[in-house]
């Protein structure tokens, strides 16, 4: 992905320091973010979904593809700086090569969220029985712990 950074040689560069937000759900601004350094998450409905901290990854495509509103948040986790592409359609255009891992990003992310949800479809059917364990699992972890018995001396 570093490969990425080579073709935004000669952009602006900006510097978000942890805590702010570079993308905001529902934000309607189509812009690319490429990270050149730093940790970011991306968050939806205030949830993390991902955590971004490799030099070349870009962030920001959905909203410029599907020309909508952004789908999630992305904040800072520590000092970010990124290269922002305001005109990213021509951006994508003019590089098929980024434009490919774009569209190589979007079906791996389809794939894994089709895996999921046919795992929670079965899980629903009670047909995945090995997911229902970690629902055990984690109803127990989160349960409040019982108070320890006394005995009859109050011991």
């Amino acid at each position: 992905m570093s490969e990425i950074l080579d073709y935004c040689q000669g952009r602006k560069a900006v510097t978000f320091a942890a805590g702010e937000t570079l993308i905001r759900e529902t934000d309607a601004e189509a812009r690319l973010f490429v990270l050149i350094e730093g940790h970011i998450e991306v968050l939806r409905k205030d949830t993390q979904v991902s955590f971004i901290d490799e030099p070349g990854s870009i962030f920001g495509e959905m909203g410029v593809l599907l020309e909508m509103p952004a789908s999630a948040t992305v904040k800072a986790l520590s000092e970010v700086e990124v290269y922002v592409i305001e005109d990213a359609l021509e951006f994508l255009g003019s590089n098929p090569e980024i434009a490919l891992h774009v569209a190589s990003l979007l079906a791996r992310r389809l794939y894994y969220t089709t895996s999921y949800l046919v795992d929670l479809q079965q899980q629903a059917e009670g047909k995945r029985e090995d997911l229902d364990l970690v629902d055990t699992i984690l109803s127990q972890l989160v349960a409040k712990p019982e108070k320890p018995k006394r005995g009859r001396s109050g011991k």
